[in-house]
């Protein structure tokens, strides 16, 4: 197991070396200049040329990637071009918590929906019931998140006042501010991917009722929740953790509109700024943490397998 781990790290790192060095030279093609953002497009040649060899965007792209790479492995993200010029990681710090908390409760109640649903169309196929769950999958996953974002705020924020609209509070502010803040923008994003989900469960438990040993505890008279819970479902959990790993992924990646919706100044709203600024640095640090988180959630996932069924080799 340990080499196993180890491997996993080792193409971990590989993965984010890759993705750190396609972030840095994809935004160098991409057409426009950090510095016209930065002097409003005056076109001051005197003041541009003097921001160049400030910040270093005068060498050869080649020496900028070098010092770049040796920065981010001592943990220096850089300073911000663009405004007050704070530093990148002072950034990331204050908006990876609110993207974090958000992509975290998204992400429990996209599994809480997901899995008595798909486990109760499943046990009832081809019943009114399981239309019923499936009807309501499809109608999920077709509803953009910020759409539904709306309408949760215009119900529980404008009309009946038991929410907040936007905003995001901290958890030492306590855990009721830190909740109801992050309930709409939650259940929002995680309700379209409550619905990937529900369907891959309901997929995987038919095929794991399917096999022998199913119907071999069946047959030894085991209770109907015993079979289901103790020998269907933990069979059926590894394609569902695989869609759940990257379920987590994107919900990270695709923050940002829940995030415009509901006022969150998180990642999602930090790589934007940072793209319409071209402000180079923002833009590489927050592909880079999302990337690592992305990447750590794999690995985890990975892990699981193993735990979860140890007849998977992990030689």
């Amino acid at each position: 197991m340990t080499g196993y781990i180890l491997r996993r790290l080792f193409g971990a790192a590989v993965v984010m070396w890759a993705v750190a060095t396609l972030v840095f030279f994809m935004l160098r093609i991409v057409p426009g200049d950090p510095l016209a953002a930065m002097l409003f497009d005056t076109g001051d040649p005197a003041a541009a040329a003097e921001l160049r060899i400030k910040f270093g965007l005068d060498q050869p792209l080649i020496v900028q990637y070098v010092k770049w790479l040796l920065l981010i492995v001592q943990g220096d993200f850089g300073n911000s071009i663009y405004g007050s010029r704070i530093p990148v990681s002072q950034l990331l710090i204050e908006a990876a918590p609110r993207t974090l908390s958000l992509a975290l409760l998204a992400f429990f109640v996209a599994v809480v929906i997901a899995i008595p649903a798909g486990l109760i169309s499943a046990l009832w196929r081809g019943r009114p019931i399981d239309h019923g769950v499936t009807f309501i999958a499809f109608l999920g996953l077709s509803m953009p998140d910020f759409w539904l974002g709306i309408l949760l705020i215009i119900l529980f924020a404008a009309n009946l006042g038991w929410l907040p609209a936007i905003g995001y509070e901290p958890m030492s502010a306590g855990f009721w501010p830190w909740f109801s803040h992050l309930i709409l923008p939650a259940t929002a994003a995680g309700t379209g991917f409550s619905a990937i989900i529900a369907r891959m469960v309901r997929s995987s438990m038919l095929e794991v009722l399917k096999t022998d040993y199913v119907l071999v505890a069946r047959a030894k008279g085991l209770s109907p929740w015993r079979v289901v819970m103790g020998h269907a479902f933990p069979n059926a959990l590894i394609p569902v953790i695989t869609v759940m790993g990257i379920a987590f992924g994107l919900l990270m990646a695709s923050a940002v509109v829940v995030e415009t919706v509901f006022a969150i100044k998180g990642l999602g709203r930090i790589l934007i700024e940072g793209i319409l600024n071209r402000d180079y640095p923002v833009v590489q640090g927050a592909i880079l943490v999302v990337s690592f988180i992305f990447v750590f959630v794999n690995l985890l996932v990975d892990v699981l397998y193993v735990v979860i069924d140890p007849r998977i080799r992990v030689n």
